[in-house]
């Protein structure tokens, strides 16, 4: 068990990262703001925490900042207009979410 996470837990976990890692990055996202968020820094924030539990480091703040994450990606999702970066979003926030409820604090 690493952080709270099952070794089942942690290997779906690398399994979502890992299909993540393998779309591009949608182009429609570069240079974007939606809702007042900058999509490729809630992109960089968001994988930092999940790359952050994959090393088991995903301390208090970083959970925070991976819940802020979450907030802003079900903020940003209904008002994304490119099916790439919707498609990308989503598997994003679904990852996110799958850590927050897979923490200790989130599963509680």
């Amino acid at each position: 068990m690493l952080g709270g996470m099952t070794d089942v837990e942690l290997e779906s976990l690398a399994r979502m990262w890992d299909e993540h890692m393998k779309v591009p990055f949608p182009r429609a996202a570069y240079w974007s703001v939606v809702e007042g968020e900058d999509m490729v820094l809630l992109d960089t924030e968001t994988a930092g925490c999940v790359i952050s539990t994959l090393e088991g480091r995903l301390d208090d703040r970083l959970y925070r900042i991976l819940l802020g994450c979450l907030a802003a990606l079900d903020k940003v999702l209904p008002f994304i207009d490119d099916e790439e970066a919707v498609r990308y979003y989503r598997h994003l926030r679904d990852t996110a979410a799958f850590v927050a409820g897979t923490h200790p604090a989130g599963a509680a």
